[in-house]
């Protein structure tokens, strides 16, 4: 991915209003992040730990999505998979987020949902450049190469489910 700034990144939010963009919190360390190894830049508010950002190249343009992770008990036992690069996490590795759907749908309050890492770094889960709680990758025979394509079908995927 390439590297993005602050502006380009406002301006590419589809499930909120172009006010509302304006104020979401960037990332802090857009200079610093490993672009090269990057599929999707993620980051949490760290104001309203229940809210996410998502930006990437979807069909041709950069697009940015604001998330909503489901809040709820959940135990710490429990292992869950996330559905775009299929690490499994222990107790809150792994979230539903939800995001307003663009468009009237996005107005009337309709939302697409799925299960992501909660530290959004699934890129780095896939590259082996981050290290996820013991058990947490399952050996595949799938090359790198391909399971970051899988990883990419993935979201794109969610991405146009959010299309109205």
């Amino acid at each position: 991915m390439k590297q993005l700034a602050e502006p380009e990144i406002r301006g590419a939010f589809v499930n909120c209003s172009q006010g509302e963009a304006k104020r979401i919190p960037m990332a802090r360390d857009l200079a610093t992040r490993p672009w090269d190894d990057l599929d999707y830049l993620g980051w949490t508010d760290l104001s309203a730990p229940d809210r996410s950002y998502l930006a990437t190249e979807h069909d041709g343009q950069l697009v940015a999505v604001v998330l909503r992770a489901a809040t709820g008990p959940r135990g710490y036992t429990r292992r869950s998979l996330c559905s775009l690069c299929l690490t499994q996490h222990p107790g809150r590795g792994v979230t539903l987020m939800t995001a307003r759907k663009t468009g009237a749908a996005g107005r009337q309050g309709n939302s697409v949902g799925t299960y992501v890492c909660s530290d959004l770094a699934c890129s780095l889960y896939v590259r082996g450049r981050k290290k996820p709680a013991v058990g947490g990758r399952l050996e595949e025979t799938l090359t790198v190469e391909d399971q970051i394509t899988r990883l990419r079908l993935h979201l794109d995927a969610f991405l146009r489910n959010l299309e109205s």
